[in-house]
């Protein structure tokens, strides 16, 4: 059937729109605050905007048929470097950029060539944001829309910064920062090209030098210090490296680390250029053990991660043990480096750690023969055993009497402390590095790690705002719950961000003006702003009444009204009105986001509110979801492949768009966007129309046995579904309230039902929140009120028949059982059934009531007419035993009279005459029967 989606889609967008359905106001409902992150306008929003937001206003609308009033609002996030970048590139004609936004961002090309400004970007992208975003269906309250550029959502962020500064929690400091060196700025997520995910990592540089000359340092860096007591020689590449006056010292170094170098608070010069095989062979001091070791060569060694000269334990270490192993079989290697073969033999790791429960020899050893290592080709392996051996030594590993002071110290405890040991003893220093490469901006440009002097910082480290995040976390709702682990670790391991940069779009730090305040900082606690927006967007509020004692009195309470009003400029009446408005709505309810901002925005999200409200203010819960890929390969909106939402809409449906990304993953998995599936999925919408134009106005006839089982199942898809979306699970709802219940209603015409329409208006509303078009559409054929705004179905226990279920259940499977028999027949005349003797239905009521076979047989073998077959009542009882865990038994019917009654059905499912006349039977097969599982023969 030809369904016109689009149209229905159009017409009912703006019935919502011009009935204002979704504008939520405090009333005597409970209310129910969801936000989603606003989206970054740098571009169209994609499928991975659609996944998360999709999830949010399914919630939003579920909730609303729940009874909740409920505030579903959305902003547009525009500040940072990102958007003045991309105007740039646009200026140059930049040709990468220019295909990446015609071919996957669906700009035309006439169009994109005029956002050669930041302004002319934004309205752009903002206008697109908005006819997406009301294309697809999301019932948002559109009064409180805003971009973060708006002179008002400044004069919020002003006052957040000084409440954070009043706390002593916007500090200035020196601290890395990843680093753009041709815009000279801090850069964050949203700013860049590649390596959005990558972290600052710390290593500690451990100072080795030369034997023969103790001035050239070998800066050996590690996450792992304390393995410096395991060391049995060193890795360098055989290849250029140089020599860099670093302060007062000579480093041995790559080229890259040297580059790297010159970002730090350290001064560096560059000595000269030197080729690493003039130092292979040579030996160097462990500073701390005063141990000799050899400098070796390693292909495996990445002059790019960290100072490029790398330490050896061969004891903890799979790869240093397979490559220390590997170099002893290459003496054509060794003989080209002039190294004697003795001196790799004799090489012994050195035991530091030892774990608990654990009897290893030496650990490296024993996990590569255990997962069969051959060499250092095998990568796979090496990785799992790295990671394997690391963890189970960081979490219950200790050290040992070769470490000297630091004995029975436990490895998760050492890092910290060694390192400051060696720092003070001027044998140690630290390196910063990326956890993943490569990081670019998006102007093109290589990012370093930056020591910044005199910049502003977040001071996320004080532990006693951190300690106030965690115990606000344990009282969250996290969803998925696994994820509340996830939100700990990274709570307890985030260190001070800077929150201020001299280039992009944005506010600027309201004491210091020369700083603009960082897109990932002015986007903590945004969710209040959306109070204000209402009045903003009505002309009530402008930008000169949002006054530090106005923002004070409506989110603190603190202040008197008529000083307020008078600084404001405002009618009390007016300030009490959006203060009440506030009280109503928060805090927010929950916080729907996609996995990638867990690392940052929500961590921040959480700090800011904890900072800054009362307790009671406090967010209430998270829910976290996964990413979309497009036909199996990963989306970027900067190389592509990419899906726009729009494209989405346009070529599928909103509803058919809506329906698939909520049923493609649950939680935190990704998502697959498949367009052969995506269109079976608009054929199954389209039957389910085509089903509810044939049956739903049709006058309903008189309840049948069937049209109960009709009922009862649906009632467990109502429990099912609600379930479902109380736990945020919109694959599960989907799959139960639109899939189980299309195979239950086909199983219902294919016996002949007739009274399909007994479950059309809830139906309707079950799957009112995933395809509301759709339902809006079929619910006016009968009715005038929006279904929108209707009740969500409830459970009614009373209505489940588990009779009218069994009896389906019975059919069903007797149909699978004979046709699996047909198969083997050619050309079948007649298919005989005959249900299990009576004294077996006897037997299996006992075995249904008890709970093991002891007791059954107790009560069983209690009657005289049992004990005369107790080998055969035995047998059957262990059989009935083991069907009873399986979920085999069913609910006591009467076979013989369903089989009689259905019998016509049966013929037609079959293709065969079927008779109950069990003389036909073999005698044996007749005794295999069981209760539900009748004896079949066909002749």
């Amino acid at each position: 059937m030809q369904i016109d989606f689009a149209a229905i889609e159009k017409k009912w967008q703006s019935e919502w729109e011009k009935n204002r359905i979704f504008e939520a106001d405090p009333d005597e409902k409970p209310k129910f605050f969801i936000t989603i992150p606003y989206p970054y306008l740098n571009g169209n929003l994609h499928a991975g905007h659609t996944r998360t937001l999709t999830i949010g206003d399914a919630i939003a609308r579920y909730m609303r048929m729940r009874g909740y009033n409920v505030l579903f609002p959305m902003g547009f996030h525009v500040t940072g470097t990102p958007i003045i970048g991309l105007a740039e590139l646009i200026a140059k004609r930049d040709e990468r950029t220019i295909e990446v936004y015609t071919k996957y961002h669906d700009v035309p090309k006439d169009v994109l060539l005029g956002l050669t400004t930041p302004e002319k970007i934004v309205e752009y992208f903002s206008n697109e944001a908005l006819k997406a975003l009301k294309g697809i269906g999301y019932s948002i309250d559109w009064r409180r829309v805003f971009t973060t550029t708006d002179e008002e959502y400044q004069k919020f962020i002003e006052w957040q910064y000084w409440k954070l500064k009043e706390k002593n929690l916007v500090v200035k400091g020196s601290h890395p920062v990843r680093y753009c060196p041709h815009d000279q700025n801090p850069v964050e997520d949203h700013d860049l090209l590649m390596g959005e995910n990558a972290t600052i990592v710390e290593f500690t540089v451990i100072k080795f030098y030369l034997d023969d000359n103790e001035k050239i340092i070998f800066p050996c860096a590690t996450l792992r210090p304390e393995t410096v007591f395991g060391v049995t020689n060193i890795w360098v590449k055989p290849t250029k490296y140089v020599l860099a006056k670093v302060n007062d010292e000579t480093w041995f170094v790559s080229k890259e680390a040297y580059e790297k170098l010159t970002y730090t608070d350290k001064k560096v010069e560059l000595i000269k250029e030197v080729d690493a095989k003039d130092f292979i062979g040579k030996f160097v001091i462990n500073p701390l053990t005063k141990n000799k070791v050899p400098i070796l060569p390693a292909e495996f060694v990445d002059t790019d991660n960290a100072t490029g000269v790398v330490m050896s334990v061969p004891a903890h270490a799979p790869y240093d043990y397979v490559a220390i192993e590997d170099l002893k079989k290459n003496e054509e290697y060794l003989k080209k480096f002039n190294l004697d073969k003795s001196l790799i033999e004799n090489l012994k790791p050195i035991v530091l750690i030892k774990v608990e429960d654990e009897n290893y020899e030496i650990p490296a050893k024993e996990i590569v023969e255990e997962l069969e290592i051959e060499s250092q080709n095998d990568v796979e392996k090496l990785e799992k055993a790295t990671k394997v051996l690391y963890k189970k030594e960081f979490h219950k590993g200790v050290l040992l009497e070769i470490t000297g002071s630091y004995t029975g110290i436990k490895v998760s405890q050492i890092k910290d402390r060694l390192t400051q040991d060696l720092i003070e003893m001027g044998i140690g220093d630290v390196f910063y590095e990326f956890s993943e490469k490569p990081v670019v901006c998006r102007c093109g440009t290589k990012c370093v790690v930056k020591l910044v002097k005199d910049q502003w910082f977040l001071n996320y480290s004080n532990p006693e705002w951190k300690k106030r995040v965690l115990e606000h976390l344990e009282s969250m709702k996290i969803i998925p719950d696994y994820y509340k682990e996830e939100f700990r670790n990274k709570i307890e391991w985030l260190k001070d961000k800077a929150c201020a940069r001299r280039k992009g779009l944005g506010t600027r730090i309201p004491w210091d003006k020369e700083w603009l305040i960082e897109s990932l900082s002015d986007s903590t606690i945004y969710m209040a702003y959306y109070i204000l927006a209402k009045y903003i967007n009505s002309g009530e509020l402008k930008a000169e009444n949002i006054t530090q004692e106005l923002l004070d009195y409506v989110f603190l309470g603190i202040g008197d009204v008529s000083e307020v009003a008078k600084s404001s400029k405002l009618s009390k009446e007016l300030v009490e009105r959006i203060k009440m408005d506030f009280e109503y709505w928060y805090p927010v309810d929950l916080r729907s986001s996609g996995k990638d901002l867990v690392a940052n925005h929500l961590l921040f999200f959480l700090f800011h509110h904890v900072a800054i409200f009362p307790p009671d203010l406090w967010p209430r819960a998270i829910a976290v979801n996964g990413y979309v890929s497009l036909e199996g390969k990963k989306m970027s909106k900067s190389k592509g492949p990419l899906l726009t939402m729009k494209r989405a809409v346009k070529e599928h449906g909103a509803d058919v768009t809506r329906m698939y990304i909520l049923y493609a993953a649950e939680y935190d998995n990704d998502a697959d966007w498949r367009r052969k599936d995506v269109e079976g999925l608009a054929n199954h919408l389209r039957r389910f129309y085509s089903l509810a134009l044939e049956y739903y106005t049709k006058e309903q006839k008189q309840l049948t046995k069937l049209d109960k089982w009709l009922i009862s199942r649906f009632q467990r898809a109502i429990k099912e579904t609600i379930e479902a979306m109380d736990n945020i699970q919109t694959r599960r709802a989907v799959n139960t309230a639109f899939f189980e219940v299309m195979a239950d209603v086909r199983w219902y015409l294919r016996r002949g039902g007739e009274n399909l329409g007994v479950i059309f208006d809830d139906w309707l509303k079950l799957l009112a929140p995933f395809a509301p078009h759709i339902c809006e559409e079929l619910w006016h054929l009968k009715h005038d009120t929006f279904i929108s705004l209707e009740d969500y179905p409830e459970f009614d226990e009373s209505k489940i028949d588990v009779g009218a279920e069994a009896i389906e259940e019975y059919l069903k499977t007797l149909i699978e059982d004979a046709k699996e028999i047909l198969k083997f027949v050619e050309e079948p005349k007649e298919i005989y059934i005959s249900p299990a003797e009576e004294w077996k239905k006897e037997v299996v009521n006992i075995v249904l009531r008890c709970n093991n076979m002891k007791d059954a047989m107790k009560e069983i073998m209690s009657n005289e007419k049992f004990k005369k077959m107790s080998k055969e009542v035995s047998a059957f009882v262990k059989r009935a035993f083991k069907e009873k865990k399986d979920g085999l038994l069913v609910f006591e019917i009467n076979e013989f009279e369903v089989i009689k009654e259905n019998i016509k059905f049966l013929e037609k499912e079959l293709g065969v005459k079927v008779s109950l006349d069990s003389d036909k039977i073999p005698e044996s097969k007749k005794k295999a029967a069981m209760p539900g599982k009748p004896a079949i023969f066909v002749i």
